[in-house]
């Protein structure tokens, strides 16, 4: 592959040239390359390269890095928007219109059809159907093609006529003057927006439109493991485009409901479970609460307030994984309030016999029994 100009040769001046001395030369050169103007075989390439050396040595920044590193220093020589393959020269459209006014292409020819709006949805569900999935209808109000003229704007069988003011090409020429001579700039047709043709009979439902205001439900499939702001979209949902252009986008923002036991975090759920001090001081076995049911789980003697025993994939779906996160199960171990006449005998007995602070103890688990005794016999 041939290697890129030098861009200071490209515009015929030297390095060390002044802002305005680039300006003066890329204004000399476009004038005389522009294909509009330049008819001659290569100028179309030609005027590319010299717009191109342009956007680089005009921007003071991506001059800089060019004297540093050349090409590679600029990438693909500078354009972040890159080259539309339909509009050859619409990457140098800004730049050259900056300067001239605009030369226009009546070779491009009619482009009125425009993409329509996407629109947003917000969307509430459950926690148990961010869990497992689930399907929603939904009711929009968007802008569709017009159900009686099919987008055509006329009344079914009306006639239309070229427009005398475009000759149907839906661009018109205007001259402009500037100190480099009269140019001449391409515009919209006033008369047909672009249409290049003038409705004769414009439709009675859409008014002339096209288009038309419509409330449609939508089913909307949420996937598992979705969170609130997760976003879906659905594709060409959106508001139909104007000229029959493309409809925009519809995007559903979802918000999960928070449920009345669970807490989550990402792919984790997390659940505080209470035990009293008999639970927690001899140990036991207790129903968990998770998604899908209850779940046994063994509480081992000794067991502290804040510690955390983990439930292996009992936790949220991941979305667009097929497997699920953990649960996690924080103890927390109650003190008793209102305690009865006998219950407190028992606590006093413990302190006064100084029984060790553990539940492996004969004397602990001597006084737990009792507590758990006294318990019984209060309820």
């Amino acid at each position: 592959m041939p290697s890129k100009r030098d861009y200071y040769d490209i515009l015929g001046v030297s390095r060390n040239a002044s802002e305005e001395d680039v300006r003066k030369a890329f204004r000399k050169k476009a004038m005389e390359h522009h294909p509009d103007r330049n008819q001659s075989e290569g100028s179309s390439e030609r005027f590319k390269e010299i717009s191109e050396a342009y956007q680089i040595l005009g921007d003071s920044e991506k001059r800089t890095q060019y004297d540093q590193f050349g090409h590679a220093g600029v990438g693909n020589g500078g354009f972040g928007r890159g080259f539309d393959q339909g509009q050859p020269f619409s990457g140098f459209g800004d730049i050259f219109d900056a300067f001239f006014g605009g030369f226009g292409n009546p070779a491009r020819g009619r482009t009125n059809a425009r993409r329509g709006e996407n629109l947003q949805l917000h969307l509430n569900i459950s926690f148990e159907e961010a869990m497992f999935g689930t399907e929603k209808d939904v009711s929009i109000d968007r802008i569709e093609q017009c159900a009686l003229c099919k987008g055509t704007k006329s009344e079914p069988g009306a006639s239309t006529s070229k427009c005398s003011t475009c000759n149907g090409q839906g661009q018109v020429r205007r001259s402009a003057a500037s100190v480099f001579g009269q140019f001449v700039q391409v515009v919209t047709c006033p008369t047909c927006r672009g249409e290049g043709e003038v409705i004769e009979n414009p439709c009675k439902q859409c008014r002339g439109t096209g288009r038309q205001r419509q409330k449609r439900r939508i089913a909307v499939k949420v996937p598992a493991g979705v969170d609130t702001d997760s976003q879906i979209r659905l594709s060409g949902e959106g508001n139909v485009g104007e000229g029959n252009g493309p409809a925009g986008n519809l995007y559903i923002l979802l918000t999960v409901n928070p449920h009345k036991l669970f807490e989550r975090e990402g792919d984790t759920i997390l659940y505080a479970l209470p035990l009293n001090i008999v639970q927690a001081s001899l140990g036991d076995t207790v129903d968990i609460p998770t998604i899908e049911g209850l779940l046994p789980l063994r509480i081992p003697p000794g067991t502290q307030t804040g510690q955390i025993f983990r439930l292996k994939n009992k936790g949220m779906s991941i979305l667009r994984q097929n497997r699920r996160g953990d649960m996690y199960v924080e103890i927390n171990v109650e003190i008793p309030v209102n305690l009865t006449n006998k219950q407190k005998e028992i606590i006093k007995k413990f302190e006064q016999e100084g029984v060790t602070n553990t539940a492996h103890s004969p004397k602990s688990k001597d006084f737990f029994s009792k507590i758990k005794k006294a318990w019984q016999d209060f309820k």
